[in-house]
């Protein structure tokens, strides 16, 4: 019998045949769709880095201030374009879920998701070689005062049994449809606790590499860590509710509601950097002697914070063609410039303005 104050060793495996309820099945249809276009639309946009760069970034931001980590957009794509000794060491830690995210992708060329791949994902969002948790005392709730609302299972290798099974789960053949099955590992992962820290980060970077695997999305560009931290009082309480009452319908439908409502919200943001792109290619045809050089556009959208240096090695031009090109935009207040150390940075305000809103 569970208890919050005593280490959940009896964790069972999830109740396959009791998942896909009525309610479910129609969300998993709903959220499936809504992937669907969300994957289409990245595939037929000319330069999907442009979109992969920004989402990235801003997924690695909501999902470290979920752990209360928290960094501005401005400070992060600054950070990400120039690498400062003298960087916020939230932006840099945010930065290091960006990493994980790419170590977990390129492991999934050549393995499927298991608890080792978990374990290196983790040691790349700590930035330090990260095991399995060995020490006891580990439990969810109010440090100050001690209470806690939920204390994961102890003992190395039993938390190590049962990463092995979260593994087995996610390729078994229980014919659940991969967005349950993702909702439902996701909970599990969390349930298991496995590492002294970073398990939050660690769950949500396998959330976008389990729908990868099974192929639902090509690249990484669902923004789930905002539907997340935007309803994080549902979200813990509902993960606390299937401990507590075996209430999986409504935990699945909500990461389901996740997934849909976060496609939606990401079409919209092709759609208005589409307009941008629009916008600022004529006005650089009219304006400026970079005429509608396509790889000059591209690289203000892929590198919000752009230096002189990256105009040189995408264009192919000479320094001081890429800073008349920059300093162009920047005299028809196109482009801000910021001075940091020895880099001077071009920002493109407006997709910056576009990526920090919450609406």
């Amino acid at each position: 019998m569970w208890k919050p104050d005593e280490p959940y060793n009896d964790l069972p495996e999830p109740p396959v045949d009791n998942l896909e309820t009525r309610s479910v099945l129609k969300a998993t249809t709903e959220a499936r769709a809504g992937l669907a276009a969300l994957d289409q639309a990245v595939h037929r946009l000319p330069n999907p880095s442009i979109l992969l760069n920004a989402v990235v970034l801003l997924e690695a931001q909501a999902s470290s201030e979920i752990e209360n980590i928290v960094t501005t957009t401005d400070e992060l794509f600054q950070l990400a374009s120039v690498n400062s000794a003298h960087a916020n060491p939230a932006a840099k830690e945010t930065l290091r879920y960006r990493e994980a995210l790419y170590v977990g992708i390129r492991e999934l060329e050549t393995r499927p998701i298991s608890s080792s791949m978990a374990t290196q994902v983790c040691t790349s969002v700590n930035g330090r070689e990260t095991t399995v948790r060995e020490l006891p005392g580990t439990f969810i709730g109010d440090p100050v005062n001690h209470t806690e609302r939920y204390t994961p299972p102890e003992g190395p290798e039993l938390i190590t049994d049962k990463l092995q099974a979260w593994g087995d789960f996610i390729h078994g053949e229980h014919g659940l449809d991969p967005l349950v099955t993702m909702a439902v590992a996701h909970y599990q992962f969390e349930a298991i606790h496995p590492f002294p820290d970073g398990n939050g980060r660690t769950g949500r970077i396998l959330n976008i590499l389990m729908l990868m695997e099974a192929e639902l999305l090509r690249v990484p560009v669902l923004y789930l860590s905002r539907y997340i931290i935007e309803n994080k009082n549902d979200y813990y309480r509902l993960l606390l509710e299937v401990t507590k009452e075996n209430s999986w319908e409504a935990w699945n439908l909500f990461m389901l509601e996740g997934v849909r409502s976060t496609s939606l919200l990401t079409l919209d943001l092709i759609d208005k950097i589409q307009v941008l792109q629009t916008d600022l290619r004529s006005r650089l045809r009219e304006r400026t002697t970079a005429g509608a050089n396509s790889d000059f556009l591209d690289l203000l959208f892929e590198k919000p914070y752009c230096r002189i240096i990256d105009v040189v090695e995408r264009c192919g031009v000479s320094r001081p063609t890429a800073s008349k090109w920059l300093n162009e935009l920047e005299s028809e207040s196109l482009l801000q410039s910021l001075k940091i150390g020895r880099d001077r940075l071009f920002i493109n305000v407006p997709l910056m303005r576009t990526l920090s809103r919450r609406d």
